[in-house]
């Protein structure tokens, strides 16, 4: 991490989030990891741009990010992990061990195009003018050294394989087809070294001191080495080798995901990934990848400074598209916040909670539950399908309110209207059971109303006029 997290760290963490609240409410047993990879050449010259060792640089770094991540209203038992932990150091060199004992390291002399900002090696038919598509008017490094390499064209038949009795490996299937269609066309082992006398930020390659590995191969092991990998048993045997290891992205990580450290794994002798989800881009205008290299990113802290974590988590979650690049505007989301907060479910628990409160001796016998669809759709990782479920529910009990106007009922027919009451607010507390992953606190308060029996003291979501950023 190199810069204040965005809108687009924000759509990962709050989606990896809501399903592992999900499966936890079903009963699964959940590690739910995340981290800082902390090498590499992008941030050796960002702690220099600062004047500061780079050690010193990841360690203020990790500490903002640990703050940061927790406006996303993340589950309190999120683990953590950095690249530059001794654990993770020592755990990367044994992976390249064996990766090289098994016969996929070797070294040679190369040129390449590489970009700094994607921290990968580009050719020519993946620019466009010259440039990275992604990080248009960076300039692009000429790598000319001799480096240690992987052996990745080695591995397209097992992994076509792997691809074809994994049917459901990488959701959702568009982003599968173009992983089957970029390893069909055939792999280019790629360089897993740097010469520390040129990049220095890096873990020491085994037995050369000369090298230091490339930021990708060491990275990507902390998903084993966080459980505690290479000692065999406890967590990485728990939750790795016999668990169904998912694996959150945005679509260009898919690569790397997706089929880069599944050869690692492969080579290493170690079980694959069970799903990697691929997210797709919050954009900002023209079409253009919100992204902090960039420079046009919004910060999410203002929207939940302004608005809430629930807010945001609401809008990320049902107003973003699940698997497709969506755009990100203050004006958007303050509509979406006003129609679907404010005026949806903020209004709907006011008026239910406020009728109920009238009715001291209410009797909830059950509450209506509408977690069976919302689950399948959670289950396929369709998460703007799940909460749209939600509101459909929050529609419903609208209309009813409406159609028998039990406010009015009150005064002629009491009985009835008290039955009514009584039925609306079952529906509320199904709607705020079905919101516990996605929106945890605006859940955990309809549930308080309801177990109280009382009407919210001020609206769960003021309705906001404009707001300048």
């Amino acid at each position: 991490m190199n810069a204040p997290l965005h809108m687009g760290h924000a759509l990962e963490f709050v989606r990896a989030d809501t399903i592992a609240r999900y499966k936890k409410s079903v009963g699964y047993d959940v590690f739910f990891n995340t981290g800082t990879d902390e090498h590499g050449m992008k941030i050796y010259e960002k702690a220099l741009s600062f004047n500061k060792d780079p050690k010193e640089f990841v360690d203020e770094s990790f500490s903002k990010f640990k703050e940061s991540v927790k406006i996303f209203g993340m589950d309190n038992n999120l683990h953590f992990i950095r690249t530059t932990d001794s654990h993770h150091e020592k755990a990367a060199q044994e992976f390249w061990k064996r990766v090289n004992d098994n016969g996929y390291i070797y070294k040679k002399n190369y040129e390449a195009k590489y970009c700094v900002g994607c921290e990968e090696t580009k050719s020519d038919s993946e620019l466009v003018n010259g440039e990275c598509p992604i990080h248009p008017g960076r300039k692009l490094e000429i790598i000319e050294e001799e480096n240690y390499f992987f052996k990745y064209s080695a591995f397209k038949d097992k992994l076509l394989k792997f691809y074809e009795e994994r049917p459901s490996f990488v959701v959702p299937d568009f982003r599968f087809n173009e992983m089957k269609a970029f390893v069909k066309r055939g792999l280019q082992d790629f360089s897993i070294s740097r010469l520390k006398s040129k990049m220095m930020w890096g873990i020491s390659v085994p037995g050369d001191d000369k090298h230091v590995m490339y930021v990708w191969f060491d990275a990507l092991t902390n998903y084993i080495n966080t459980l505690g990998w290479p000692d065999e048993g406890g967590d990485f045997d728990k939750y790795w080798v016999r668990g169904n290891p998912t694996q959150y992205c945005g679509k260009d990580n898919t690569r790397f995901q997706a089929a880069m450290w599944q050869t690692m794994l492969m080579a290493a002798n170690i079980p694959n990934s069970h799903q990697v989800v691929v997210n797709g881009f919050i954009t900002a205008g023209e079409g253009l990848k919100m992204s902090k290299t960039v420079g046009n990113v919004v910060d999410p802290r203002e929207i939940v400074e302004e608005y809430g974590t629930d807010a945001l988590r609401y809008f990320l979650l049902r107003e973003i598209s699940t698997f497709e690049d969506s755009p990100f505007t203050v004006e958007r989301f303050r509509d979406a916040y006003n129609s679907g907060l404010a005026n949806g479910i903020g209004n709907l628990t006011s008026r239910i909670m406020t009728m109920s409160q009238n009715f001291s001796d209410l009797s909830l016998n059950h509450i209506s539950r509408l977690t069976s669809g919302v689950n399948e759709k959670l289950e396929s990782f369709e998460i703007g399908g799940a909460i749209d479920l939600i509101w459909e529910k929050i529609a419903e009990l609208d209309k009813k309110i409406q159609e028998t106007e039990p406010f009015k009922l009150i005064k002629t027919n009491p009985g009835k209207a008290k039955e009514i009451i009584s039925e609306l607010v079952s529906g509320l507390g199904g709607v705020a059971d079905a919101l516990v992953p996605f929106m945890p606190e605006t859940a955990e308060k309809i549930q308080k109303l309801i177990k109280e029996n009382k009407k919210p003291s001020e609206p769960l979501f003021l309705r906001k006029d404009a707001q300048v950023f």
